[in-house]
């Protein structure tokens, strides 16, 4: 997995146990906004099946490539692929100029590298979930010798020791289906799709300040876009970034926009994972959660990522800023229409319990738009 600004590695088990209380073995789980694809991956893995969801083209490929594709399908066809593709010579062009020498994100030899394996990749045409597999893979390697802080509004003054190391191909971790049936990745709006799916659980990790995904991985969209887009500005951000940005990372939208969400969706459980210093108030957003009947929430303490705990440089490397905290808390909620069994070991606390809770019908089935292609 790439390291991802808000990443749920840390609350994976947390996670895994919540859905787990609601969810039976042949559940439909959905991730409305899968980001990195790490809990969409960890859904399937624990035997769900999974609709993993992100309008951002660089995350559905991630979930198509993680989540949607089948090892027993592809890992055989990717393997041959990516041995190919390790042994093209370097190719500089235009991402090496933007993204190597103009910002200095990656080395310029594995930048030349990557652009040539990408290239190779446009005039294969594999299928969509091979091209997924295939772009996951650069994206993972290419993250693991970047040369910024866990995100790329900026990067580092001197190349990181990561960044001197050679560009390696691995096949990204594939897992089987699930005998709960296919999975599926979309790169629908969020608010949208809730009214068009059905679920048993459905996670939901939506952007909660004013830090937006395009703008934090510009890269990973053109790697995956392909499309040498207009830049600017020190860190070599697409243009589209000014331009593209949700409701979920302002604070007069978030509030609508979440209030939509949750009452669109048609699933009996809600698991929901919130930061503590969002733009939603804590009393807001249980309001609206608290509507299903019972609401519980977990508070679990975690590091911020580093770039915060760093502080802000200028051009020149001089510190100026200061650093934030060093932690902070993560909220994790769960709103059902019954009372669940959540695990006695963690501190649950109940916020909203409903008398007579509503008894809805159990969804099982997934309705949704065109088979997602990247």
């Amino acid at each position: 997995m790439i390291k991802y600004l808000g990443s749920k590695r840390g609350l994976l088990p947390q996670i895994l146990r919540a859905v787990g209380a609601a969810a039976g073995d042949r559940a439909v789980v959905a991730d409305l906004f899968s980001g990195s694809a790490r809990v969409a991956h960890a859904l399937k893995a624990a035997g769900w099946r999974v609709l993993a969801n992100d309008e951002l083209p660089f995350a559905q490929t991630l979930a198509c490539g993680l989540v949607q594709a089948d090892a027993g399908i592809w890992a055989e066809r990717a393997d041959r692929i990516l041995a190919d593709l390790s042994h093209l010579p370097p190719a500089p062009g235009w991402f090496t100029a933007t993204y190597a020498e103009t910002a200095r994100y990656l080395h310029p030899v594995n930048a030349a590298r990557l652009e040539a394996m990408r290239d190779a990749i446009e005039r294969l045409e594999p299928a969509p979930e091979l091209r997924a597999i295939l772009l996951t893979a650069l994206i993972q390697a290419a993250d693991r010798v970047d040369s910024c802080a866990g995100h790329q509004m900026s990067f580092m003054r001197d190349l990181a020791p990561r960044a001197l190391k050679p560009l390696v191909l691995r096949r990204p971790e594939l897992l089987p289906r699930p005998a709960a049936g296919p999975c599926l990745a979309l790169a629908e709006d969020a608010v949208s799709l809730a009214g068009a799916i059905e679920c048993d659980v459905a996670y939901l990790d939506p952007p909660y300040d004013q830090h937006a995904y395009l703008s934090n991985y510009h890269l990973w969209e053109t790697l995956v876009r392909w499309d040498r887009p207009e830049v600017y500005g020190r860190a070599q951000k697409r243009v589209d970034c000014r331009t593209r940005r949700s409701a979920f990372n302002t604070r007069a939208g978030i509030g609508p926009a979440f209030a939509r969400l949750v009452t669109n969706l048609r699933a009996r459980t809600l698991v929901v994972s919130f930061g503590a210093e969002g733009f939603l108030a804590r009393a807001e957003l249980e309001r609206m959660l608290a509507g299903r009947g019972f609401l519980h929430v977990l508070e679990v303490p975690h590091r911020r990522y580093a770039g915060t705990r760093l502080g802000i440089h200028n051009g020149r490397g001089e510190k100026v800023g200061t650093p934030g905290p060093e932690g902070t808390v993560e909220r994790l909620y769960v709103s059902s229409d019954r009372r669940l069994d959540l695990p006695r070991d963690q501190d649950y606390r109940m916020v909203h319990e409903a008398a007579d809770a509503a008894v809805a019908g159990r969804c099982t089935g997934v309705v949704a738009g065109p088979s997602a292609t990247t």
